[in-house]
């Protein structure tokens, strides 16, 4: 038997900024929350489905280094130029690590800073 990725953990200095952002993104809802310090959300069938949930837990300083984990997204009901707008829209904004310009997905970054990728859809939106 092999193991799944249950959850994924994500330091950041405001959880509920966050969590607002990556529930818009990945329609995700609030699962659970800590005393400010912990949001962890998820998909609304709630945990232990196919999906991890992401727990945003609390760090008043960043962690020294760039971060070794990012997220990578997919549209699932519109195209890629579509959802970036959407992204962008909701506070996403783009960033540079380096990237030509050729590559088939954009570098963006959350409100805090964190990157991901917006990847090229590989399903047909539906």
């Amino acid at each position: 038997m092999a193991c799944r990725i249950s959850e994924i953990v994500l330091g950041c200095r405001d959880p509920e900024l966050l969590a607002r952002f990556w529930c818009e993104v990945l329609d995700f809802v609030v699962l659970d929350r800590e005393d400010g310090d912990m949001v962890e959300i998820g998909p609304r069938e709630g945990f232990g489905g196919p999906q991890p949930t992401i727990i945003l837990s609390r760090r008043d300083e960043p962690e020294p280094g760039k971060a070794r984990l990012h997220i990578d997204v997919n549209a699932t009901d519109r195209d890629q130029d579509a959802e970036l707008e959407r992204l962008l829209g909701l506070g996403a904004r783009p960033a540079d690590v380096g990237q030509t310009g050729e590559e088939p997905w954009h570098v963006l970054a959350d409100p805090e800073g964190n990157e991901f990728c917006l990847l090229r859809a590989r399903l047909d939106p539906v």
